[in-house]
C-alpha cells in the first residue's frame, strides 16, 4: 500500500467503539474523500460489508462508486478488489454496495448484516428513511457514518445530531471545513473560495463555512418565511374540529407528489401537515391520509387529476372517489399559472400559519428553496426553476389560488321611523 494520509479530523474513523460518526461542514473539508479512503483501507484489511447510501439515487452515476474505486487505485490496492457493474468486491469476501433508500425495500434489506453504512449527502435523507435505517443496522458492532453540507436546521439529520436533545449515544459528531484539510491551501479551490467570499459573503458562508442556508438566491418566499418565523407563525397548531380539512395536491408522474393539509379558519390558513412521495402508487397516499387522520378531508386536485395518467386503474380523481374521499378538481389556470400561484402565495403569506412538526419541515424547506430561473446573459427571469422544490411549491400555490377570503356580512340598513309622531314626520 502506498503512503496514505487522512486528515487528523477523521482519525476517529479508525476506531470501532462508536455507533455513529457524523461529519458536517462546508466545501473543501475533504469529508467524502476521507471517509472513502478510510473505508477502503479497512475493507482491504478485513471482510467488511459496506453500504454506501443516498436518499435518492437514480443510477450508479449518482453514487460514490467511482470515488471508492479511485481511492483503491490511488492507494495501489487494485489486487485486493474487483470492480463489478453494481458493486465493488473485495478479494477477502467483503464488498461495497451502492443504494438509494427512498421507498426502496431492497436497499433496506441490504443493510441487514452490513458492517458499515455510509450516508452521503445526509441532509437529503428523510426522517422516515433515517427511522428505518437505524434499527435495520442491527449486526453487533455495526457502525453508521454520515457526511453532509448543512442546509437547514430543521433537516432530519441536523435535528438528530445537532438538535436540542443532543446526538444519539456513542456518537462522534464533528464540524469540519477547509481549515481541517491540510492540502487545501494553494489549490484552485482556495482561489474559488476567496473569490466567493469577496463577491457574495452570505452564500460563501453557507457553501464554504458550513452555515445554514439563509435564503436561496432568487427564492420567491425567502422574506415571507423569515417574517413567519419572526412573527411566531411557525408553531404548534391543532385541528379545528368544526371546520373542514382540505388537502391540496401536486401530482408527480416522474417526480414527487406533494400534499399540503390545511384548514381555512376565518382569514387565516393553517397548514397542519405535509405529505410527499416519489414513484409511489395512489394507495400509498391514501394510506398516509387515513393513518394521519385526514380520511374525511376534501381532496383538492390540480387540473391533471382528472386525466388518466397516473395508473392503468384510472385518474387520481377516480381513484380517490372510489376510496371514499370527497374530491374537487381545480381547473387549469392557463398560461402563466406558475407565476399566478407565486403571486397568490405572496399575497396570502401574512395570513398563513404552519404546524411546527417534522412532517411539515420538508415542505418548508422546499418553499425556502423554490426560486426563479434566470438568463444570466440577459439578466432576465425565466419563471420558476423546475427541480425538487417545485412540486411542493406548486401544491402550496394551488392552495393559495383556491383560498377565498370570507366575506363580511353587511349589516342590515337601519332606517329612521317616519310618519306621524316621528322626527321626520
Amino acid at each position: 500500500m502506498s503512503n496514505v494520509q487522512i486528515p487528523r479530523a477523521f482519525q476517529d474513523l479508525f476506531r470501532t467503539d462508536w455507533r455513529d460518526a457524523a461529519y458536517f461542514g462546508g466545501r473543501g473539508g475533504a469529508k467524502s474523500h476521507s471517509v472513502a479512503g478510510a473505508l477502503v483501507i479497512q475493507a482491504a484489511q478485513n471482510p467488511l460489508r459496506v453500504v454506501c447510501a443516498r436518499e435518492i439515487q437514480e443510477s450508479l452515476r449518482d453514487s460514490v462508486k467511482q470515488l471508492i474505486e479511485d481511492k483503491i487505485a490511488d492507494y495501489g490496492l487494485e489486487d485486493h478488489f474487483e470492480a463489478l457493474k453494481d458493486e465493488t468486491r473485495a478479494k477477502n469476501g467483503g464488498k461495497f454496495v451502492y443504494k438509494g433508500v427512498w421507498r426502496n425495500p431492497d436497499a433496506l434489506k441490504s443493510l441487514e448484516g452490513a458492517d458499515v453504512l455510509w450516508g452521503e449527502e445526509a441532509n437529503r435523507f428523510s426522517a422516515r428513511s433515517i427511522r428505518l435505517i437505524r434499527p435495520t443496522m442491527r449486526k453487533p458492532g455495526s457502525r453508521m457514518i454520515w457526511t453532509w453540507n448543512p442546509e437547514f436546521d430543521h433537516d432530519p439529520i441536523d435535528r438528530l445530531f445537532r438538535g436540542p436533545a443532543g446526538p444519539p449515544p456513542n456518537s462522534v459528531v464533528k464540524e469540519v471545513s477547509y481549515k481541517d484539510n491540510p492540502w487545501f491551501a494553494g489549490t484552485p479551490l482556495q482561489t474559488e473560495m476567496e473569490n466567493d467570499y469577496r463577491v457574495d459573503p452570505a452564500t460563501a458562508a453557507h457553501v464554504w463555512g458550513g452555515e445554514y442556508v439563509q435564503a436561496v438566491e432568487g427564492a420567491y418566499y425567502a422574506a415571507q418565511l423569515a417574517k413567519a418565523r419572526e412573527e411566531g407563525r411557525i408553531t404548534t397548531l391543532a385541528k379545528d374540529p368544526v371546520l373542514k380539512v382540505r388537502c391540496f395536491w401536486d401530482l408527480g408522474y416522474r417526480d414527487a407528489t406533494a400534499i399540503w393539509v390545511c384548514q381555512f379558519v376565518g382569514r387565516e390558513v393553517r397548514v397542519l401537515d405535509y405529505i410527499e412521495g416519489r414513484s409511489q402508487p395512489m394507495a400509498y397516499y391514501i394510506e398516509q391520509l387515513r393513518n394521519r387522520g385526514w380520511g374525511d378531508a376534501i381532496q383538492e386536485l390540480p387540473h391533471d387529476g382528472a386525466q388518466q395518467r397516473l395508473t392503468a386503474v384510472g385518474s387520481a380523481e377516480e381513484i380517490l372517489r372510489a376510496a371514499g374521499f370527497d374530491v374537487r378538481t381545480i381547473p387549469n389556470q392557463g398560461k402563466g399559472a406558475a407565476l399566478e400561484r407565486v403571486e397568490a402565495a405572496r399575497r396570502l403569506f401574512p395570513s398563513i400559519w404552519f404546524n411546527d412538526t417534522p412532517e411539515v419541515a420538508p415542505g418548508l424547506k422546499a418553499l425556502a428553496a423554490y426560486h426563479e430561473r434566470r438568463d444570466e446573459k440577459r439578466n432576465v427571469g425565466l419563471g420558476p426553476m423546475h427541480d425538487w422544490a417545485s412540486d411542493p411549491a406548486d401544491a402550496f400555490g394551488l392552495m393559495c389560488v383556491a383560498y377565498e377570503e370570507p366575506q363580511q356580512k353587511r349589516a342590515a340598513p337601519r332606517y329612521a321611523p317616519s310618519g306621524p309622531g316621528a322626527w321626520m314626520g
